[in-house]
């Protein structure tokens, strides 16, 4: 069933726009889950992100306390590691017991060196004094040495090692994905979607018959293609992995990932609308090899994995130096769109995770002296914190772009509309509204039905699209005033305004 969390007509630039909340449709829950943060062995994420032993900013584990401290504000529920393409070629093995005996191996992903000096437990502890869940990507070849070593309880070899170690107890990680882009050519995993099937779907009966509690995340693709459709077909079907008289299907979640950008700005703003479809068409697969494979209506429906997005340039911030990206206004309207998308769709998402949370292509910027919050920090802040609770019902009337999409594909399957806009209702019992105003030059005066006064506002914008946060001083951030309620509001240029208000 394909409900609209948001509604839109287009109608010309000229007329007043609209902009019509129905807190009273309550359309679906928002899984805490969307705000998930991702943590790869790639240029600065680890080392010199969230560890940098020796540092006076670290704490007695090699912890930054700045970085978790600016972590904790964002309230992540869940966090996914250690890749990424890295996880291809890494033994989980050479990153446990004393760090003096952890050998040093050449990394294939991003072309450098891996110390072995962080590794499940020091991820483990880390998730720990964080408070966020861990979700640990696999390669096949040590799946289930991995997950005896992090779950086990019996008197067995690997749980065994985790107490000499130093872990008595287990850790009880839940979140597990069976592999990540191995359909790339970048991949050094890289197989066919038939072999990856077969081979997802003996790993995944073999886990769930090691820990029947694990989640498995299946590796879809971009949602929209035929590797998509084929691993959902062979991989979700019903059978009796657990020895139980009622086969079930052993996959819980299909993973898909998306990275826009553009440089033009109206195409790098609107581009996270194709996540938008993807997850519509992905959801719609799901249903469909349900259907085909004759799943029980009783067994729950899986749930859409988003567990790598957000605005990346590959060549403006390549992979194998680190991705450093400098964001900009733009960049940080794009990331509003995206988590716009992802409210809007809460029915079929399970969990999201901004790729990455320090350093890498992310709103978080370490120094050896500090850290900076780039002009994308203020959208995830702002939904992480106010964005929960109740997906409901709003319907859009105002202008549209028109001009060219990125990818091109966008233009002939979803409308692009001047404000972009998500509504949730939260369990406090605030009405939130999220409007984006993509438009470069112009301001728009917008009717807001169903507002209530006082109204509180939050506007993260800046003086042009091109601004950074990266030039030692903050020329984005997020400003708050009070809005009575009354008349019409006018939603500034290139600016991302929430809107909360007592129901």
């Amino acid at each position: 069933m394909l409900i609209k969390m948001t509604t839109f007509t287009k109608i010309d630039d000229g007329s007043l726009p609209t902009i019509a909340v129905n807190s009273a449709a309550r359309l679906s829950k928002i899984n805490p889950n969307i705000y998930g943060g991702f943590t790869e062995h790639m240029g600065r994420c680890i080392y010199g992100g969230i560890y940098d032993p020796g540092n006076p900013l670290s704490d007695e584990n090699g912890f930054r306390k700045d970085v978790l401290e600016a972590l904790k504000e964002l309230n992540i529920p869940v966090i996914r590691y250690p890749g990424g393409n890295f996880v291809a070629t890494y033994h989980w093995l050479d990153g446990v017991g004393p760090k003096e005996k952890r050998p040093a191996r050449p990394e294939l992903a991003w072309l450098g060196t891996e110390t072995n000096h962080f590794g499940t437990d020091e991820f483990l502890k880390w998730c720990e004094v964080l408070g966020t869940e861990p979700y640990i990507c696999l390669n096949f070849g040590t799946a289930m040495a991995w997950v005896e070593y992090c779950n086990g309880t019996g008197n067995t070899y690997y749980a065994n090692l985790r107490r000499k170690n130093g872990r008595e107890e287990p850790y009880n990680v839940r979140y597990w994905a069976l592999g990540n882009e191995v359909y790339g050519p970048w991949q050094v995993e890289q197989t066919t979607k038939e072999a990856y099937a077969h081979k997802a779907f003996q790993w995944a009966k073999a886990l769930k018959l090691l820990d029947p509690n694990l989640i498995l995340i299946l590796c879809g693709e971009s949602g929209t293609t035929s590797w998509d459709y084929y691993t959902l077909r062979e991989c979700l079907k019903p059978t009796r992995a657990a020895l139980s008289s009622n086969p079930t299907p052993l996959i819980d979640m299909h993973s898909i990932h998306m990275y826009t950008a553009s440089k033009d700005h109206l195409q790098n703003a609107t581009a996270p609308l194709a996540a938008e479809r993807a997850i519509e068409i992905a959801s719609s697969l799901i249903d469909l090899a349900r259907i085909e494979n004759g799943v029980s209506p009783d067994d729950p429906r899986p749930s859409i994995c988003f567990d790598e997005w957000n605005v990346w340039d590959p060549l403006r911030a390549e992979g194998r130096f680190g991705a450093e990206e400098t964001y900009t206004l733009s960049d940080a309207l794009a990331v509003g769109v995206f988590l716009n998308v992802f409210i809007r769709k809460s029915r079929d998402l399970g969990m999201a995770c901004i790729a990455q949370s320090v350093n890498v292509i992310s709103p978080l910027m370490t120094s050896p002296t500090g850290i900076t919050k780039q002009t994308t920090w203020w959208p995830l802040l702002l939904f992480s914190k106010y964005m929960r609770g109740w997906t409901i019902s709003a319907h859009v009337s105002c202008g549209a772009y028109n001009g060219g999409t990125s990818p091109s594909w966008l233009r002939s399957v979803k409308e692009t509309p001047w404000l972009d806009v998500s509504a949730s209702l939260s369990d406090d019992g605030f009405v939130n509204v999220v409007t984006i105003n993509v438009h470069e030059h112009k301001d728009f005066e917008a009717k807001v039905e169903g507002a209530k006064g006082p109204v509180n506002v939050f506007t993260v914008t800046g003086a042009d699209v091109t601004v950074t946060n990266m030039k030692g001083k903050e020329e984005v951030g997020a400003k708050e005033t009070t809005w009575d309620g009354q008349d019409h509001y006018v939603f500034p240029k290139h600016s991302l305004t929430l809107m909360r208000w007592k129901e």
